[in-house]
């Protein structure tokens, strides 16, 4: 279960995936499968050779492309979220949900 963004920032990161841009989306998520992890984040691109190489700059394979949505993506979750999401100069967004503390 997804919450925590608001309609707009959802349809600005939905464009910018459809405009071929690497986009980060994060929200408060809830998943007994993962029940270490309260948010996730999806980092999207309609160009998909881009997210591959995106995804192989971080050692994420291909395989773990969601696009189910037709918003392909990768969920990143836990550590590795928070290590590449600095990596990204993208910790603004975990720190709106108060998983960083830098």
């Amino acid at each position: 279960m997804a919450f925590g963004i608001k309609r707009p920032e959802l349809n600005a990161w939905k464009a910018a995936v459809k405009r071929g841009e690497i986009a980060f989306l994060t929200h408060y998520w809830l998943d007994e499968r993962f029940p270490h992890a309260t948010t996730v984040t999806k980092v999207g691109c309609s160009d998909l050779n881009k997210l591959i190489k995106w995804g192989e700059k971080y050692g994420i394979p291909a395989k773990y492309i969601d696009n189910r949505s037709g918003y392909p993506h990768f969920d990143l979750l836990g550590e590795r979220q928070k290590e590449i999401m600095k990596k990204e100069n993208q910790l603004e967004q975990l720190k709106r949900f108060e998983e960083v503390n830098e």
